[in-house]
């Protein structure tokens, strides 16, 4: 499926437009290469520095391949979102796995997605849809990383 942008009104943010993408994949392992290329496109669009774009790039990289190898999804949801002060990254999933943890890995080189974020971002977590087990983790991202967005 086709990457669709949807520009939205946002309410009492004192900006008629913020900036939003979203794009749907298949919960496949070669779906996170995808997400990455796509969100690091959009951003370039976007105006954003490349500080920026690479840690997108590797915040996206993480949730979406959390919600391949952890939920028995068949698609994955992405968005981008620009807001005032923030960019927000948001990963659907059609749920079946407990919510999203950061868990002790030792010495596997596995499991240090959320690691990662926790550190890269000034905020995430995870919400309940309201769809079965499905849910959305998100995470936000501070302006300022070096060059604005």
């Amino acid at each position: 499926m086709a990457p669709r942008p949807q520009p939205q009104t946002c309410p009492g943010t004192g900006t008629d437009t913020v900036r939003r993408f979203a794009f749907e994949l298949p919960a496949l392992t070669g779906s996170v290469a995808r997400a990455r290329r796509l969100a690091e496109e959009r951003l370039i669009l976007w105006g954003c520095g490349p500080d920026i774009r690479d840690t997108v790039a590797l915040v996206v990289s993480e949730l979406v391949t959390n919600a391949v190898v952890h939920t028995a999804s068949d698609r994955v949801v992405c968005e981008i979102r620009e807001g005032e002060e923030t960019l927000r990254i948001a990963v659907r999933d059609e749920g079946g796995a407990a919510g999203p943890r950061i868990r002790d890995c030792g010495e596997d080189e596995r499991g240090r997605g959320l690691l990662i974020v926790d550190a890269l971002c000034s905020a995430w977590g995870a919400d309940r849809t309201g769809h079965g087990t499905a849910q959305v983790v998100w995470a936000e991202l501070a302006h300022g990383m070096g060059e604005p967005c």
